[in-house]
Order: C-alpha cells, then structure tokens, then sequence
C-alpha cells in the first residue's frame, strides 16, 4: 500500500537517511526501531512528504507521490514526536481546527470530535485547556487529531515518550484497536521493543541512517537462533570483573546494566564454567544466573552493537 524506494536525504555532508526501502501491506503494522540519530524521524518526514528526499521515491498502491503528495496526505495522518496542539485551547477547539483544516464542517465535523475523544478516552474533559492536561492525556489528544479526516495509514513518532503507564498503555491498547479492529495501517517508531512485540506484525532495523535488518518479530530472533543469552545478577557491581568477562573468546556481546551482566553466547559452548571461575577470582559474589532465549532486544544489540536506549 505504502513503500519506499532507496529513499537518501543528505544534509550538507551528513547522510540522514540512506537508501531506506520500506514496504507497508495494508491493514499490517509496521515498527520502525532504531536508537537516537539512527534516521527514524527523518525518515518519516520523509514517508509523509514534510520533507523532499535527495534521492529515491515514496508510493501509494505503486503511484509515486512526490511529485502530487496531496494523494497521500488525504489518507495519512501523523502523529509526530513532539505534541502538536494549542495549549490555549481545549481539546474539544483544537479537534474542531484540525477538522476543519482536513476540509470538515457541520454534521460530519461534530460526528468526527466525538468519535475521537471516545477513542482516545477524553470525551468527558473535551472543554478543558490542553495547558491543564497530563502529558499523556496531550498525547491521546495528539492521536485524535491525527484520526480526524479517516486516515488509511497512521504513522507515529515516538508516541509514548515521557508520558504516565497508564496513558501508555491507553494508547497502545488503542493504536492495537486501530489495526486489529479496524483495519488501520500502522507504522510506528518506538525506544521501547516491547511496544513493537506488542504491536507490529513486521520489523526494520535502522541504524545509522540504513535498514540493517527486516522481517517478522520470529524471523528476526532466528538470526540468533545458535545462540543464547545469560544474565548474570551479581551482589554490586564490579568494572573490572565485567570488562574481562566481555572479552572472553566466545562472547559474541556483552552489556551491563547496574549489578548484571548479559552476554549473549554461542549454544553448547562450555563458557559457564570460565564465567564463574572468573568470578571467584575478583571474589564476587554471584546472586543469581539466568539462560534465555534471545529477544528482540538481543537482536538489536547484536546487529547495532549498543542497546535501544544509547
């Protein structure tokens, strides 16, 4: 329904976005992962005709929109990292411009604001100034604006940042109505991989400015498939014990978060044994060991070399 094609945007020196092709199917959702700097927002700018690519193309049902973006926009809506409201008026007046804006009126004006407060779960607080909201209430009204004109494709920047987990999960569960129920094309960027396991049938891995990998959430974690991960939950946290442990032969990737240690390592291999010898070595003492199956999370440290959050 919506692809691009080697889609390049250079700024000066600096190659933002470099030959990104990606393909939505309609009524599938798509996530977009890839840490800060990785070429996501740009990318998306890009996708929604904001910005003009240096180089390669963005197609609706296999029609290139470059030069006409008005075909896509009429079926677009975007709900962009930053909030995009005015604070000096309430939800229900900011609904009201945004529909107007769309090309609404009358009836059909009313019939789409209170739809979409009830989507989002604010209709009973539509009269109060946006400024008076929760960053996550400003967020579902950021959501509704965008659903205003019956968008076919949504596309969401980063949609739950800073906000409370009870309007997270209020947004999630309903950007999952949105495609499951109603058959909305979804693509979504996110810090958080469990909002994309969560939500997106398919994955694309950016990372400096290129798609370093794509495919489904299980075709994505076979690339690990030889390998596991071990958490090591130590009683605090030792540096140096930790930095030898990493360059151990074997360790394919190793990262530290406070008193644990994760590696990821080859199946079958015999590292346990040296890992704990080590251990007793620097005498620290080990609280608990835990061998899984590699996650989303493992994948994307694996190709990138850094988690999602750096």
């Amino acid at each position: 329904m919506l692809e691009t094609d080697k889609l390049t945007k250079k700024f000066k020196d600096v190659v933002a976005v470099n030959h990104v092709s990606i393909e939505l199917k309609e009524g599938e959702s798509v996530g977009l992962l890839g840490p800060n700097g990785a070429g996501k927002s740009t990318a998306i700018s890009l996708i929604s005709t904001l910005m003009k690519p240096s180089s390669g193309d963005v197609r609706l049902n296999g029609k290139s929109v470059l030069k006409n973006p008005d075909e896509l926009r009429r079926v677009l809506g975007v709900v962009p990292q930053k909030i995009a409201l005015y604070e000096d008026l309430s939800a229900y007046e900011n609904l009201k411009f945004f529909g107007r804006l769309y090309g609404l009126s009358g009836k059909k004006l009313e019939e789409r604001i209170s739809y979409v407060l009830e989507l989002v779960g604010l209709a009973d607080r539509k009269n109060e100034l946006v400024k008076n909201y929760s960053g996550g209430m400003q967020r579902r009204v950021n959501l509704a604006a965008a659903m205003m004109h019956e968008p076919k494709v949504l596309i969401m920047d980063e949609p739950t940042v800073g906000i409370d987990p009870q309007s997270r999960n209020h947004l999630l569960e309903t950007i999952r109505k949105l495609n499951h129920e109603e058959g909305m094309t979804v693509l979504y960027t996110s810090h958080y991989i469990e909002e994309v396991e969560k939500l997106c049938d398919r994955v694309y891995i950016m990372d400096h400015g290129k798609v370093i990998a794509n495919g489904t959430k299980e075709e994505l974690k076979a690339i690990l498939s030889e390998q596991e991960t071990v958490l090591i939950e130590f009683d605090q946290n030792y540096p140096q014990l930790f930095e030898k442990l990493g360059q151990l032969d074997g360790i394919q990737q190793a990262t530290t978060e406070e008193h644990s240690l994760k590696l990821i390592i080859p199946k079958g291999t015999r590292l346990l044994g040296t890992l704990f010898h080590e251990a007793e070595r620097y005498d620290a003492q080990i609280i608990n060991v835990n061998v899984q199956t590699p996650t989303l999370e493992d994948v994307f440290l694996r190709l990138t070399g850094r988690t999602l959050r750096d």
